[in-house]
């Protein structure tokens, strides 16, 4: 049952940008026998707010919480403002710095003149305000506009939570629209999606049909039809549609026999208000249709600009040489000389052809011709990865500062905007992004908004690995083009020619995995078993690593569920590695157990504490008393997790081939068994074997294996960047 309290807000000990804020609040009426102790009392509460002021008078509803380790807190579901009605009250509020000029002499004249009905006065009527001498009509106005301002911001924010918004998602569209957002709730309220795609379809579309909206309503068919477009593109990672896709999944969404006709319709009205582009029967958002164009114009630009010359620069590369110790093959010279003189460079190759080894080259010598200190380095020359694992095995390679994309982009999660945009542009002078085969075409158009047009761009990465989660895949996409230049590098380096795990991922490649020297070799082993057998096998080798440095080890799967899982390998690896012990704490999370010493990864990014999606640590801490806490070691990053976050870490002993992208592990075991059928298909099981450094071990079935290598239909993605790049799409 709904609670309230009413009183004064105090301050806030903890607020964020979306709203969400902790504070203390001093209770002086309540209507709750629980509450009625914490009369004349301050009391913790929590809860989203546009804004709290110190000198008014609030209701709070909800309800009375014991927190398990902050104790007892009223939990804010809606609130209201109470405007004073006493004199001294009134005089107080106007004089509290909200309204300009406003002191506490001149606050005192306007109530003796206006009386107790001051503010109501002023709102209804404000050329009542030139009755006090000293006030201007300039003053009145603002006076009154901004009462009037500040009455309608809470007005409105009560009203959408009528409607059935939380008071967070009020918020949020209130501070996203302002004085717009009534209008579009009278006009609209599918509208909201358009900026604050994180609302939800679902959660507006039941709120539009609770407000009277029919089922085949425009408005909500035009919606429903950008929604549909936005989740297949997302989940299968197409830049553009199909019609009669489009189609068939909309009639899932509007659960209406909606005629073709009106359908019709709404395409071509979306199209007229360019939500919706259509190119020889293809369907884009309007946002994809002109990343990719974006993407294009800028990499012809740079392609076509004048190479940079450099004097002497192949008696440079060979002091370099001289100076590191090291002979380059022919193509690793060719991609060094290219990223330093084209304008735009794609380095591809396989494993173990020194990719990291080049983008190490390329920043030295870089430094070395232009003469730069460190300092004078990393503000040129940036060193971008789409992980945070990734961008931390580049830097610990290269000795430069690198950083993900979207820390280098300054991403806000709380708005989903970059700091670094087309109109607050970076001031590197040269860009080299690793792993570019993960990167999605909206994420690489932001990059390039980001960045001055003659900024130089390198993109290093391998093309058959898994592409993109978003939609797109721009390194395929550009290389198959030929309008960029592309080095591909051919010859091994990292590993000796004669590597059967290198071997094995160059058979993938070519659907050829009956040419593999399995088990010829310490590097590569296979061993066969069934499906019941897979779990007891992956734990036996486990054992043989228990007195190893087991994060070396690494089990990588393609599913969470089904009997040979990653959760179930997890829990069985757990017991292995990490035994429950007297000396270690433990806590019981969504049903698993975690313990002190728990190898772990995180699920999301959290730039505050600088760890990201991927990032693989160590518990390191766990506090289980009242006070529920876990400290988790991120390579000497330590960060602190309360039960708010702890969905975003889960156990590490076992991972999806997914989360592995972006890391390098020294020894892979890859389960592989019908049963991971949904999830067997080239790409991932060429990316699985290729985190592996020095040993690789696959068990399972021989024929998951080869079913996987010869399905390749599912990494067929549909986007346009390379038409775009050929100019046959404009």
């Amino acid at each position: 049952m709904e609670q309230y309290i009413k009183g004064q807000y105090r301050k806030s000990i903890y607020q964020n940008e979306s709203g969400y804020c902790i504070g203390l609040f001093k209770v002086k009426e309540t209507d709750s026998d629980e509450l009625v102790d914490f009369v004349d009392r301050t009391i913790t509460f929590t809860g989203y707010f546009h804004e709290l002021n110190t000198d008014d008078t609030y209701i709070f509803y909800g309800k009375l919480v014991n927190h398990e380790r902050y104790g007892d807190q009223f939990q804010v579901t809606r609130y209201e403002r109470v405007l004073p009605e006493e004199k001294d009250s009134i005089v107080e509020f106007l004089c509290s710095g909200l309204f300009k000029g406003i002191g506490e002499k001149k606050a005192k004249k306007i109530v003796d003149v206006l009386g107790k009905d001051t503010l109501n006065i002023i709102l209804e009527y404000p050329e009542n305000l030139l009755l006090i001498p000293t006030i201007t009509k300039k003053q009145a106005d603002s006076l009154h506009d901004t009462l009037l301002n500040y009455e309608a911001s809470y007005k409105t924010i009560i009203h959408l939570s009528e409607l059935g918004f939380s008071t967070k998602d009020s918020m949020l569209i209130y501070k996203k629209y302002q004085e717009k957002t009534n209008t579009i709730i009278d006009e609209n309220l599918y509208l909201f999606l358009e900026k604050l795609e994180d609302l939800g379809f679902k959660k507006i579309d039941a709120i539009c049909l609770k407000q009277g909206y029919k089922k085949d309503d425009e408005r909500r068919v035009k919606a429903s039809i950008l929604y549909v477009m936005g989740e297949l593109s997302n989940v299968i990672g197409h830049t553009y549609l199909l019609n009669g896709e489009i189609y068939g999944y909309l009639l899932k969404v509007l659960q209406i026999d909606l005629p073709v006709n009106e359908y019709d319709q709404a395409i071509e009205s979306l199209v007229k208000e360019v939500k919706v582009v259509v190119r020889d029967e293809k369907y884009y958002l309007t946002k994809m249709f002109e990343a990719e164009k974006e993407v294009a114009n800028r990499l012809l630009y740079l392609a076509r600009q004048p190479q940079v010359e450099i004097k002497n620069f192949d008696r440079e590369i060979e002091a370099f040489e001289l100076q590191s110790k090291i002979t380059y093959n022919k193509d690793q010279l060719e991609a060094i000389k290219k990223a330093l003189t084209e304008n735009v460079l794609i380095i591809t190759g396989g494993p173990g052809t020194g990719k990291t080894t080049i983008i190490k080259a390329i920043t030295e010598l870089y430094q070395r011709i232009n003469k730069l200190n460190y300092e004078q380095l990393v503000n040129r020359l940036t060193l971008l990865a789409p992980t945070g694992r990734a961008s931390k095995r580049i830097s610990e390679f290269t000795l430069v500062k690198a950083v993900t994309i979207h820390r280098f982009l300054k991403w806000n999660k709380d708005t989903n905007l970059f700091a670094i945009n087309e109109y607050n542009k970076s001031d590197a002078q040269m860009v080299i992004i690793d792993e570019t085969s993960m990167v999605d075409i909206l994420l690489f158009d932001n990059l390039l908004k980001g960045l001055h047009v003659g900024t130089k761009i390198i993109l290093v990465g391998d093309d058959n690995q898994l592409p993109s989660v978003g939609p797109g895949q721009i390194l395929k996409d550009m290389i198959e083009s030929e309008k960029i230049p592309v080095v591909k590098l051919k010859e091994l380096y990292r590993q000796e020619e004669g590597s059967s795990i290198i071997r094995l991922a160059y058979n993938i490649q070519n659907n050829n995995v009956e040419a593999t020297p399995f088990n010829q070799k310490d590097d590569l082993s296979f061993l066969p078993c069934d499906e019941y057998h897979l779990k007891d096998t992956v734990k036996r080798i486990a054992e043989e690593y228990k007195t190893k440095d087991y994060k070396q080890f690494q089990v990588l799967a393609p599913m969470y569920k089904t009997l040979n899982g990653i959760d179930i390998l997890n829990k069985e690896l757990q017991a292995i590695f990490n035994p429950p012990s007297k000396n270690k704490k433990e806590l019981l999370i969504n049903d698993v157990y975690f313990r002190e010493d728990d190898k772990v990864i995180q699920l999301t990014n959290m730039p505050d504490d600088n760890v990201f999606n991927g990032d693989i640590g160590r518990i390191i801490e766990i506090e289980n008393g009242s006070k529920k806490k876990v400290t988790i070691d991120f390579d000497g990053n330590e960060v602190e997790y309360t039960p708010a976050n702890f969905n975003k870490f889960k156990h590490a002993y076992c991972i999806s081939i997914h989360k592995s992208q972006g890391s390098e592990f020294e020894t892979v075991i890859l389960p592989l068994v019908s049963s991971y059928k949904r999830m067997l298909y080239r790409k991932l099981v060429y990316t699985g074997v290729t985190r592996a450094k020095k040993k690789l071990i696959i068990i399972g079935e021989i024929e998951a294996l080869k079913e996987a290598v010869n399905h390749n239909e599912v990494d067929l993605r549909r986007t346009t960047l390379k038409e775009m790049l050929k100019g046959s799409i404009s």
